[in-house]
């Protein structure tokens, strides 16, 4: 398949607001040396030109800007979770609310994935059967293949996983487009505007590896094996691309045809 992650680029201009990143974690110290933080994970998964990203650390207590239309906002994970209802949290999830009310163009991963469930009326809680992680396969639902973003993927393809926590109930009005063995709500559509992933395009297999070396101990106790894991990493390029072709819906210098 056309790797579509490394054909298209965003270039900024003054005149475009940039996009919002909402922080809402930051890794432990063993990952973040190795890797960096969340924001040039990202960053790096949009293919984003200098200046087109403004990060709102919300876990840290930075506000964010009022819902604007015009604008894209990404959620990312985070190492906390949505039931513990921490204040920051909660003020994040309000803002869905109104993001959503204004018709603001949201995309959230793994805990934006269920934040913006539970902002909207869905149930979060931990997964029965526990960790999902590794590079795995998720499958398209035919609500998915039908969708005309979520339908130009492959309708089984590998994304990068990693939670403890899941979307148990879906919003009213939600659509869950895409399923792993694990976790029947990879993908969820809200609203024409609005989707959310569980699994993380923003992770690449050297994130990934990081990621299961420095849990090694914790995984196998968890009836993992991390050799195995670690064999069956991959590039998730589909996965990486539909984040991209989102961003690309509503920023419109996005043009295709550059490399990186």
């Amino acid at each position: 398949m056309r790797d579509e992650s490394h054909s298209v680029k965003v270039t900024n201009t003054a005149a475009l607001p940039p996009i919002l990143l909402i922080q809402t974690g930051t890794p432990p110290d063993g990952i973040l040396n190795e890797q960096g933080d969340l924001p040039l994970w990202f960053d790096k998964a949009m293919g984003l030109a200098p200046g087109a990203l403004q990060v709102v650390q919300v876990f840290r207590g930075e506000s964010l800007p009022q819902p604007d239309p015009t604008r894209v906002a990404v959620i990312t994970g985070s190492w906390d979770m949505v039931t513990d209802k921490l204040p920051w949290s909660e003020e994040t999830a309000e803002w869905i609310r109104h993001a959503m009310e204004v018709g603001m163009p949201l995309f959230g991963v793994c805990y934006g994935h269920q934040l913006i469930a539970y902002a909207l009326g869905g149930t979060v809680d931990y997964h029965p059967q526990g960790r999902e992680m590794g590079c795995l396969d998720v499958r398209l639902a035919e609500a998915g293949r039908n969708d005309p973003l979520i339908g130009k993927l492959p309708n089984v393809f590998k994304a990068h996983l990693t939670h403890l926590q899941t979307v148990t109930a879906l919003p009213p009005g939600a659509t869950s487009l895409a399923s792993s063995v694990h976790d029947r709500n990879q993908i969820i559509r809200y609203s024409e505007k609005v989707i959310s992933t569980q699994f993380h395009p923003e992770i690449t297999p050297e994130i990934a590896a990081t990621m299961i070396n420095l849990r090694a101990e914790s995984l196998v106790n968890e009836g993992f094996d991390p050799a195995v894991m670690l064999d069956a990493l991959a590039d998730a390029v589909d996965a990486r691309a539909l984040l991209k072709r989102f961003i690309s819906l509503y920023v419109t210098p996005y043009h295709a045809g550059q490399s990186e």
